[in-house]
């Protein structure tokens, strides 16, 4: 997922999540995805537990591995996607803080306890969740706007009026959808059809960008490949915005918390696992974030327009959204070449 930095403190708790609320000190270091994280979330948690947050962020599920990978980041919280999880435990840079046996996992949904990143939930806990699909001005585009036809094969309006994500995965995937084609796929010709695709759709994109929100709402473009919720945030400034399912699909995606097996603050990091999994603390993110947030009861404290948004709630006939498993390394590197094709 999007994002700019909210600048605040850092955090170590000294007491265990089974003690509940009691006093802590220290700090948190988090390390998240920009403009993904509420303030009001931050200063409840300095006042719950005396701990002082430093929030830094990233625009991309790698730039944040790669980070991590380098060791000794001072970081103790990390939110990578579904996909990145998996990678991450795999690898060994995750601590198994074992959320299903804290106080507030009673709260969670249960179909986001055995999910393929992370099954039962030791390592990590939902932090948002949403889809990857695209966003375009009804007073620029008038017809149908559910087609992935619009970014690679846009109307005469649209062209030069497009910013896509400056995401291989996103582009990749989507390029895929729209010819019918299987994620992560390592057929060659196909991949060739893909890379004549977006190559040939590239003069009619203005920009590929991760900042949507600020995209859309300067009017620098009409149409931006996007998040629901950075969607939702947008249509706030720019009421003709409207959020598509194309028919071809999309992505389904949930970002997590999880704790970094080398973190200095490692109580603290319990602490605050536990704490977003309270309705309440799960209801300021979304409400800032403008994502689905997958703690029950959290709807209660939600805004109102969040329940009844068409950027959250699907329309029944809308495709399942694709949750895309990660790649053999032997397609990551077929989509490099064709992320390195396009990007020249």
């Amino acid at each position: 997922m999007k994002r700019f930095v909210i600048g605040l403190m850092a955090a170590t708790a000294l007491v265990a999540v089974a003690a509940g609320p009691a006093a802590a000190d220290g700090k948190l270091n988090i390390y998240n995805w920009g403009n993904y994280t509420n303030p009001e979330l931050i200063k409840k948690f300095e006042e719950t537990y005396t701990v002082e947050v430093t929030l830094d962020d990233y625009d991309s599920n790698e730039i944040m591995l790669a980070k991590v990978r380098e060791g000794n980041t001072g970081y103790d919280i990390v939110v990578p996607g579904d996909y990145m999880i998996l990678v991450m435990i795999e690898q060994d840079l995750l601590a198994k803080v074992e959320p299903n046996k804290m106080e507030n996992f009673k709260n969670l949904d249960p179909k986001w306890v055995d999910v393929w990143w992370d099954n039962g939930r030791e390592y990590s806990v939902p932090w948002q969740w949403g889809t990857t699909s695209f966003t375009v001005d009804t007073e620029v585009y008038k017809g149908d706007i559910n087609t992935l036809a619009l970014m690679f094969d846009p109307p005469a309006e649209l062209q030069g009026r497009i910013n896509m994500l400056n995401d291989m995965n996103d582009v990749i995937n989507a390029g895929l959808r729209y010819l019918g084609y299987s994620r992560c796929n390592g057929n060659q010709d196909q991949l060739r059809e893909v890379t004549e695709l977006l190559l040939k759709a590239k003069p009619h994109w203005r920009t590929m960008d991760y900042a949507t929100i600020e995209k859309l709402t300067s009017r620098d473009v009409d149409l931006s490949q996007n998040w629901n919720g950075a969607a939702m945030r947008a249509r706030a400034d720019r009421p003709s915005l409207k959020y598509a399912y194309p028919k071809e699909g999309f992505t389904g995606w949930m970002d997590n918390v999880a704790v970094l097996k080398d973190a200095p603050n490692m109580e603290n990091a319990k602490l605050f696992v536990n704490f977003i999994m309270a309705p309440e603390n799960a209801a300021l993110i979304s409400n800032f974030a403008r994502y689905a947030n997958g703690v029950l009861g959290s709807d209660k404290f939600m805004d109102p327009e969040m329940l009844s948004a068409p950027e959250i709630v699907m329309p029944a006939d809308a495709p399942t959204p694709d949750f895309v498993k990660p790649c053999p390394q032997e397609v990551v590197e077929l989509y490099n070449k064709v992320w390195t094709r396009l990007k020249q």
